[in-house]
């Protein structure tokens, strides 16, 4: 099929690649000519905007956008609506906030454009291994996307989980969920590194448990390799950022009064970790003191 991709970062490009292995036409741009040039060198239409690009496609048009979440994405969404045409499909592919996404989806079926949402997981492995979509829109345009979205995802890797909105919500509990198994990973690997009677072989007990243990995972699966390829991490600093989907999820969950202890520690936890100096500890130490004598380290 013919579609438009719109963003060629490190998922917009590598889903471009396996679009065009598959055999779908592509038209793309991007505010790196680099890109364009690199993706119309392997296959793609290059467009200079998104005017262009859509001009480039047969109707009924299918552009997915795959740009930052926020502003990026807002603005690229009213450029391309402004040109698309009743029929036409639109995808966000980004990490947008659902309820952005679903003023938007409103907004586009004011003019006819229908819209689906893609919530995304798969990252720098999805060229190979395709990556798991969770769409939200209406039954009639996932269909037409759907040979696209066969191209992309592995096996049974993609599912219309609900209206437009529905497929950004649930790829931002994914992350949170993300952010919990990350922090318990991390938790647990420290204590083993603190087993005060030997320096236990942490790639060892990696890949121990990815065979049949209960924790067993693809994160853990990717740990091992991160062990195999700096045993004791010593050239990574444990400065955590965070994306913004964390964030989200936990004041969904303060606004619904969900309770999400787990993913709520981890959020913060990756506050801790950016200071150099944990000024909350001082002032623990400082107080265990001042109250039961216990001794503190001088700076």
């Amino acid at each position: 099929m013919y579609l438009g991709m719109v963003g060629l970062g490190r998922m917009g490009a590598n889903m471009t690649r396996r679009l065009i292995k598959d055999g779908h036409h592509l038209v793309v741009t991007d505010v790196d000519d680099d890109a364009v040039a690199k993706l119309a060198d392997e296959g793609a239409t290059g467009a200079g905007s998104v005017a262009e690009l859509i001009e480039k496609l047969p109707t009924p048009r299918l552009v997915w956008l795959m740009v930052p979440s926020g502003d990026a994405t807002e603005s690229v969404f009213q450029e391309a609506l402004a040109h698309l045409d009743q029929g036409d499909i639109l995808v966000d592919g980004a990490n947008s906030h659902y309820t952005d996404t679903v003023r938007r989806g409103e907004e586009a079926a004011r003019k006819g454009v229908r819209m689906l949402d893609a919530g995304v997981s798969g990252g720098v492995w999805g060229l190979d291994d395709g990556y798991n979509m969770m769409i939200g829109g209406e039954d009639g345009a996932l269909e037409a996307a759907r040979p696209a979205l066969t191209t992309l995802a592995p096996e049974d890797g993609f599912a219309h989980v609900g209206p437009v909105g529905a497929g950004h919500f649930v790829k931002m509990v994914h992350n949170g969920i993300e952010y919990g198994l990350l922090q318990a990973y991390g938790e647990g690997f420290e204590a083993l590194a603190a087993y005060p009677h030997a320096e236990l072989d942490l790639e060892k007990i990696a890949d121990l448990w990815t065979h049949g243990a209960v924790v067993r995972s693809w994160l853990l699966e990717l740990l091992v390799r991160a062990f195999s390829e700096d045993p004791k991490l010593d050239g990574i600093r444990g400065y955590v950022d965070d994306s913004g989907m964390g964030r989200w999820t936990v004041d969904f969950a303060v606004e619904q009064a969900v309770p999400l202890p787990a993913i709520s520690a981890a959020l913060f936890a990756r506050f801790r970790s950016r200071q150099d100096d944990n000024f909350g500890a001082k002032v623990v130490a400082a107080l265990r003191n001042q109250f039961g004598g216990h001794p503190v380290k001088e700076a």
